[in-house]
């Protein structure tokens, strides 16, 4: 399991380097990030290396965020690789909040970042059935 870090953030010019840059001032690397625009506003969702640090940092720079957990399994880099992890995952019977794909530097393998309800059950049963996940 890892914590991820959540800002609300204007879209607007400039807006992700400003998040960026309050990381980098802070010495926080950035293993994985997301953007979703929702007009005037989205949600910038991040892995980083310290996600408490960043999450203080952010919110101390007048950011609106939190963390929380998310799952990330490696799967193998093939055709038909992330159907299976999702084929599994349905038969848990649990609703995916969200999912979106980044790299694993260690093993050089995609890397699946996803929200459900249910975290622990989900993470437990995956790697009853042989995935690994990420922890942090």
């Amino acid at each position: 399991m890892l914590t991820q870090v959540s800002v609300f953030a204007e879209n607007a010019k400039g807006a992700m380097q400003k998040i960026t840059s309050v990381l980098a001032e802070n010495h926080i690397g950035i293993y994985s990030i997301l953007t979703n625009d929702s007009g005037e506003f989205g949600t910038v969702r991040l892995l980083l290396s310290d996600p408490q640090a960043g999450l203080s940092a952010l919110k101390d720079a007048g950011y609106l965020c939190h963390s929380g957990k998310v799952i990330a399994v490696t799967i193998e880099d093939t055709p038909g690789a992330l159907d299976r992890l999702l084929r599994d995952i349905r038969t848990i019977n649990v609703n995916i909040k969200y999912l979106y794909v980044t790299y694993d530097r260690h093993r050089s393998v995609p890397a699946i970042v996803f929200c459900t309800s249910s975290i622990t059950e989900v993470e437990q049963s995956l790697q009853a059935r042989g995935y690994e996940t990420l922890q942090g």
